[in-house]
């Protein structure tokens, strides 16, 4: 079986959190920056949580990714117990 080769573009673009998460950047970070304001600088620094959706497409171009490692990232909901 040949090597599975990963998608440069997705590797510069994706990284794994340490807990497992998929993050990325925000788009029109560098374009014009000098015309959009300080806040808006600051908030396309922030990184984002890929959504569901998109997993399972990013794991077919980054071989290190695991789709069902990936979707157990989602929050889960403890129910809270009665008061006595």
């Amino acid at each position: 079986m040949p090597k599975l080769k990963t998608h440069k573009g997705a590797k510069k673009r994706i990284h794994i959190s340490g807990s497992g998460k998929l993050m990325r950047t925000k788009g029109p970070k560098t374009h014009f920056r000098r015309n959009k304001r300080k806040d808006m600088k600051r908030l396309l620094d922030n990184k984002l949580v890929v959504d569901r959706v998109d997993i399972v497409r990013i794991a077919r171009v980054l071989p290190g990714v695991k789709p069902s490692r990936a979707r157990r990232t989602r929050p889960v909901v403890v129910a809270e117990k009665p008061q006595e």
